[in-house]
Protein backbone atom coordinates (compact mmCIF):
# COMPACT_ATOMS: atom_id res chain seq x y z
CA UNK A 1 0.00 0.00 0.00
CA UNK A 2 3.03 2.27 -0.25
CA UNK A 3 2.33 5.38 -2.28
CA UNK A 4 -1.39 5.64 -1.62
CA UNK A 5 -2.93 8.56 0.23
CA UNK A 6 -4.25 8.03 3.78
CA UNK A 7 -7.91 7.83 2.71
CA UNK A 8 -7.29 5.15 0.08
CA UNK A 9 -5.04 3.15 2.36
CA UNK A 10 -7.50 3.32 5.27
CA UNK A 11 -10.40 2.14 3.08
CA UNK A 12 -8.39 -0.72 1.57
CA UNK A 13 -7.11 -1.96 4.94
CA UNK A 14 -10.67 -1.90 6.35
CA UNK A 15 -12.11 -3.72 3.33
CA UNK A 16 -9.41 -6.34 2.59
CA UNK A 17 -6.90 -8.36 4.57
CA UNK A 18 -4.13 -7.89 1.99
CA UNK A 19 -3.60 -7.03 -1.68
CA UNK A 20 -3.81 -9.86 -4.19
CA UNK A 21 -0.69 -10.71 -6.16
CA UNK A 22 -1.77 -8.72 -9.22
CA UNK A 23 -2.47 -5.70 -7.01
CA UNK A 24 0.80 -5.91 -5.08
CA UNK A 25 2.80 -6.25 -8.29
CA UNK A 26 0.76 -3.82 -10.39
CA UNK A 27 0.32 -0.84 -8.07
CA UNK A 28 3.98 0.24 -7.91
CA UNK A 29 4.28 0.23 -11.71
CA UNK A 30 0.97 2.05 -12.23
CA UNK A 31 1.74 4.57 -9.47
CA UNK A 32 5.11 5.19 -11.13
CA UNK A 33 3.34 6.15 -14.37
CA UNK A 34 4.46 3.14 -16.37
CA UNK A 35 2.38 1.53 -19.08
CA UNK A 36 1.23 -1.77 -17.60
CA UNK A 37 -0.36 -5.03 -18.70
CA UNK A 38 -2.06 -6.94 -15.87
CA UNK A 39 -2.72 -10.59 -16.69
CA UNK A 40 -4.63 -12.56 -14.07
CA UNK A 41 -7.67 -14.82 -13.76
CA UNK A 42 -11.19 -13.53 -13.24
CA UNK A 43 -11.79 -12.66 -9.58
CA UNK A 44 -8.13 -11.89 -8.85
CA UNK A 45 -8.66 -8.18 -8.20
CA UNK A 46 -7.13 -6.88 -11.42
CA UNK A 47 -9.89 -4.31 -12.05
CA UNK A 48 -9.32 -2.79 -8.62
CA UNK A 49 -5.57 -3.05 -9.28
CA UNK A 50 -6.07 -0.92 -12.38
CA UNK A 51 -8.49 1.60 -10.86
CA UNK A 52 -7.29 2.23 -7.31
CA UNK A 53 -4.26 4.33 -8.24
CA UNK A 54 -6.48 6.52 -10.45
CA UNK A 55 -9.11 6.89 -7.72
CA UNK A 56 -6.36 7.79 -5.28
CA UNK A 57 -4.96 10.42 -7.67
CA UNK A 58 -8.39 12.03 -8.12
CA UNK A 59 -9.08 12.16 -4.37
CA UNK A 60 -5.61 13.50 -3.56
CA UNK A 61 -5.90 16.19 -6.25
CA UNK A 62 -9.23 17.27 -4.79
CA UNK A 63 -7.78 17.41 -1.29
CA UNK A 64 -5.00 19.63 -2.64
CA UNK A 65 -7.49 21.81 -4.57
CA UNK A 66 -5.89 20.83 -7.89
CA UNK A 67 -8.51 18.62 -9.55
CA UNK A 68 -9.00 19.45 -13.23
CA UNK A 69 -12.48 19.69 -14.67
CA UNK A 70 -13.21 16.64 -16.77
CA UNK A 71 -12.29 13.01 -17.01
CA UNK A 72 -9.13 11.84 -15.25
CA UNK A 73 -9.50 8.06 -15.65
CA UNK A 74 -10.86 6.47 -18.81
CA UNK A 75 -11.92 2.81 -18.90
CA UNK A 76 -12.55 1.10 -22.25
CA UNK A 77 -14.12 -2.33 -22.66
CA UNK A 78 -15.20 -4.12 -25.84
CA UNK A 79 -18.26 -5.41 -23.96
CA UNK A 80 -21.13 -3.07 -23.15
CA UNK A 81 -22.24 -5.36 -20.31
CA UNK A 82 -18.78 -5.14 -18.73
CA UNK A 83 -18.94 -1.33 -18.90
CA UNK A 84 -22.14 -1.42 -16.85
CA UNK A 85 -20.68 -3.95 -14.38
CA UNK A 86 -17.53 -1.88 -13.86
CA UNK A 87 -19.54 1.27 -13.17
CA UNK A 88 -21.52 -0.65 -10.55
CA UNK A 89 -18.39 -2.25 -9.05
CA UNK A 90 -16.68 1.13 -8.63
CA UNK A 91 -19.36 2.36 -6.24
CA UNK A 92 -17.97 0.54 -3.17
CA UNK A 93 -14.33 1.68 -3.46
CA UNK A 94 -15.37 5.24 -4.32
CA UNK A 95 -17.78 5.48 -1.40
CA UNK A 96 -15.25 3.86 0.93
CA UNK A 97 -12.33 6.11 0.00
CA UNK A 98 -14.53 9.22 0.18
CA UNK A 99 -15.79 8.19 3.64
CA UNK A 100 -12.15 8.32 4.73
CA UNK A 101 -11.71 11.80 3.17
CA UNK A 102 -14.48 13.95 4.69
CA UNK A 103 -15.29 17.07 2.76
CA UNK A 104 -14.07 15.79 -0.61
CA UNK A 105 -16.81 16.15 -3.23
CA UNK A 106 -18.10 12.88 -4.72
CA UNK A 107 -16.07 11.31 -7.51
CA UNK A 108 -18.51 10.74 -10.34
CA UNK A 109 -18.42 7.89 -12.83
CA UNK A 110 -20.06 8.44 -16.22
CA UNK A 111 -21.06 5.66 -18.63
CA UNK A 112 -21.01 6.21 -22.37
CA UNK A 113 -22.27 3.52 -24.73
CA UNK A 114 -24.72 3.43 -27.59
CA UNK A 115 -27.45 3.15 -24.94
CA UNK A 116 -26.57 6.40 -23.16
CA UNK A 117 -29.53 8.78 -23.19
CA UNK A 118 -29.42 12.14 -24.94
CA UNK A 119 -29.92 13.85 -21.56
CA UNK A 120 -26.87 12.08 -20.08
CA UNK A 121 -24.81 12.98 -23.15
CA UNK A 122 -25.75 16.65 -22.75
CA UNK A 123 -24.93 16.55 -19.04
CA UNK A 124 -21.52 15.02 -19.81
CA UNK A 125 -20.85 17.86 -22.24
CA UNK A 126 -21.67 20.45 -19.54
CA UNK A 127 -20.32 18.66 -16.48
CA UNK A 128 -18.21 15.56 -17.15
CA UNK A 129 -17.46 13.09 -14.37
CA UNK A 130 -14.01 12.15 -13.10
CA UNK A 131 -14.11 8.61 -14.46
CA UNK A 132 -15.57 7.56 -17.78
CA UNK A 133 -16.38 3.94 -18.64
CA UNK A 134 -17.04 3.35 -22.32
CA UNK A 135 -16.61 1.19 -25.41
CA UNK A 136 -14.11 1.68 -28.24
CA UNK A 137 -16.83 2.91 -30.59
CA UNK A 138 -18.20 5.44 -28.12
CA UNK A 139 -14.66 6.70 -27.41
CA UNK A 140 -14.20 7.27 -31.14
CA UNK A 141 -17.42 9.29 -31.27
CA UNK A 142 -16.44 11.32 -28.19
CA UNK A 143 -13.08 12.21 -29.73
CA UNK A 144 -14.80 13.42 -32.90
CA UNK A 145 -17.30 15.71 -31.20
CA UNK A 146 -17.58 18.59 -28.78
CA UNK A 147 -17.26 16.20 -25.82
CA UNK A 148 -13.58 15.61 -26.62
CA UNK A 149 -12.63 18.59 -24.43
CA UNK A 150 -13.81 16.60 -21.39
CA UNK A 151 -11.00 14.11 -22.18
CA UNK A 152 -8.15 16.63 -22.31
CA UNK A 153 -7.01 15.92 -18.72
CA UNK A 154 -7.14 12.11 -18.79
CA UNK A 155 -4.06 10.74 -17.05
CA UNK A 156 -4.84 7.00 -17.19
CA UNK A 157 -6.56 4.81 -19.78
CA UNK A 158 -7.57 1.30 -18.70
CA UNK A 159 -8.27 -1.11 -21.57
CA UNK A 160 -10.05 -4.27 -20.43
CA UNK A 161 -10.21 -7.56 -22.32
CA UNK A 162 -7.16 -6.43 -24.31
CA UNK A 163 -6.67 -10.01 -25.56
CA UNK A 164 -10.05 -9.80 -27.33
CA UNK A 165 -9.23 -6.44 -28.95
CA UNK A 166 -5.62 -6.80 -30.11
CA UNK A 167 -6.14 -9.22 -33.01
CA UNK A 168 -9.21 -7.44 -34.41
CA UNK A 169 -10.13 -4.39 -36.46
CA UNK A 170 -11.69 -2.97 -33.28
CA UNK A 171 -8.25 -3.15 -31.67
CA UNK A 172 -6.63 -1.26 -34.53
CA UNK A 173 -9.43 1.30 -34.38
CA UNK A 174 -8.98 1.68 -30.61
CA UNK A 175 -5.23 2.15 -31.05
CA UNK A 176 -5.92 5.09 -33.37
CA UNK A 177 -8.37 6.56 -30.85
CA UNK A 178 -5.76 6.27 -28.09
CA UNK A 179 -3.25 8.10 -30.29
CA UNK A 180 -5.84 10.83 -30.89
CA UNK A 181 -6.36 11.02 -27.13
CA UNK A 182 -2.59 11.50 -26.60
CA UNK A 183 -2.61 14.27 -29.22
CA UNK A 184 -5.57 15.97 -27.51
CA UNK A 185 -3.82 15.81 -24.13
CA UNK A 186 -0.53 16.99 -25.61
CA UNK A 187 1.35 14.19 -23.82
CA UNK A 188 1.46 10.40 -23.65
CA UNK A 189 -1.32 9.10 -21.41
CA UNK A 190 -0.59 6.14 -19.17
CA UNK A 191 -2.11 2.91 -20.50
CA UNK A 192 -3.10 -0.03 -18.32
CA UNK A 193 -4.20 -3.18 -20.11
CA UNK A 194 -6.20 -5.97 -18.46
CA UNK A 195 -6.35 -9.54 -19.69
Amino acid sequence: MDGFGPATEAWFRAAFSAPTEVQARGWPVIAGGGHTLLIAPTGSGKTLAAFLVGIDRVVRARLAGEAPRGVSVLYVSPLKALVVDVERNLRAPLAGVLREAPGVPPVRVDVRTGDTSAADRRRFLRDPGDILVTTPESLYLLLGGASREALRHVHTVIVDEVHALVPTKRGVHLTLSLERLDALAGRPIQRVGLS
